[in-house]
């Protein structure tokens, strides 16, 4: 099979030849640059390092490096796509703390501060984002939470994409589906309803987390009509990206939405069916009328309360899979779940096993987990859970990816 055939049975439940490999498809199944880069020169490539997203230091993965690990995926990122056929050197080089040089895109403005420390500033000066001296990404500096006011009515996304970006994704997407044999993850215009995302991006509320959970219990029409004004735009943006794109692309990402902390989810799930899932599924409904595309969707955290009622909305495709949050067990959620949700990630915990475990802890680590999600007909695409950070050691990466090729390679070894 070619990655994109295997993909495309991994996704439909069909049995692919070994289950698919993901690095770097999302925002949130990626690599520090810095531990990038000592991997790939151990691979033997030498090309400079690119970050493509600046607040986490994130690489962009090559496909001489993709092929070296396996890997089925690609992403074609609506906010990444000029930077993604620039030559690294268009861009701003900077040296990290650690003493790694790496390349930011180009409109990329970094201001150190007397402590050491950098800010993120936009190109009118003001700064929106900071890092300690020594530190390993970027942080908002306007808090989350405890924000003077939400006005629904100041709350007017925009429907539209410019030209020239519409043609870029165009290019990119044709230049990725004719010159590759990967699978093509679509990611750009989506939705958050409860993650912290919506909220540092200023994307429903304006405003804060904990206005807007309150918010959803005691102004539910304003919420609606919110929430629904964002699905609007999202759908007419979606619709313009469509017409450029075609089928070339196997999912998109319709919505990151940290709804759940390590101990539970956010709200009750009961509040989560009447506010949120409606307008989850006007959004699904349209992708799967209008286009090949499978839905996927983002979520840190223990969501497990929330799975039933995001397959109910035509949710297809899951991701981070955290394992290691309250009633995340790959057990429990194959029990309840496969066969009817894509598991896109749970092969290693990133909090512990990955950062601090030995090698050959980290293979058994990805074989058990393996064994449990792998177990089925499809439905299965092995990544970390999230990104991988630069305090891991690189044996363990290269550990963790040879694990996963061997043992869906050999499923009788299972």
């Amino acid at each position: 099979m070619t990655s994109r055939e295997r993909i495309a049975a991994a996704v439909n439940f069909h049995q692919p030849d070994r289950v698919p490999i993901d690095l770097g498809a999302i925002r949130a199944s990626g690599i520090n640059a810095v531990v990038y880069d000592r991997l790939k020169r151990r691979m033997g490539v030498t090309t400079p390092t690119k970050v493509h997203d600046t607040m986490q230091i994130l690489a962009e993965v090559e496909i001489e490096v993709l092929d070296g690990l396996h890997a089925d995926v690609v992403p074609l990122d609506v906010g990444d796509v000029v930077w993604a056929e620039q030559d690294a050197t268009e861009g701003v080089k900077k040296r990290l703390f650690c003493g790694q040089e790496v390349y930011f895109p180009p409109a990329t403005v970094i201001a150190e501060e007397e402590n050491g420390g950098w800010r993120l500033r936009r190109p009118g000066g003001e700064a929106f984002a900071a890092m300690p001296k020594d530190g390993y990404y970027f942080d908002f500096i306007r808090s989350t939470m405890a924000s003077a006011c939400i006005d629904p009515a100041a709350f007017q996304p925009s429907g539209t994409i410019a030209d020239d970006v519409l043609e870029a994704v165009g290019a990119r997407a044709r230049m990725l589906y004719e010159q590759t044999d990967k699978a093509i993850l679509g990611w750009g215009p989506c939705i958050s309803m409860m993650g912290l995302s919506a909220l540092l991006a200023d994307n429903i509320t304006q405003g804060s987390l904990d206005l807007w959970l309150m918010m959803l219990m005691t102004e539910k029409e304003s919420a609606h009509d919110m929430m629904g004004r964002y699905v609007d735009v999202t759908i007419a943006k979606l619709a313009l990206l469509h017409e450029v794109i075609g089928d070339r692309c196997f999912a998109w990402g319709v919505a990151s939405d940290d709804a759940g902390t390590q101990r539970g989810e956010l709200i009750a799930p009961e509040l989560f069916a009447e506010m949120v899932i409606p307008h989850y599924a006007r959004l699904c409904e349209w992708v799967h009328t209008n286009t090949s595309w499978k839905t996927f969707l983002h979520s840190c955290g223990s969501v497990y309360h929330y799975i039933p009622l995001w397959i109910e909305a035509g949710i297809d495709i899951l991701n981070p899979v955290q394992i290691t949050a309250a009633n995340m067990e790959p057990e429990r959620l194959m029990a309840d779940f496969g066969g009817r949700v894509v598991f896109w990630g749970g092969g290693c915990d990133t909090q512990h096993v990955l950062p601090n475990g030995t090698p050959e802890e980290v293979a058994e680590h990805v074989r058990d987990n393996m064994r449990v999600f792998a177990s089925g007909t499809g439905g299965y695409v092995f990544n970390q859970v999230h990104n991988i950070q630069q305090n891991v050691p690189v044996e363990n990466i290269e550990a963790m990816f040879q694990a996963a090729y061997a043992c869906s390679a050999q499923p009788d070894s299972r």
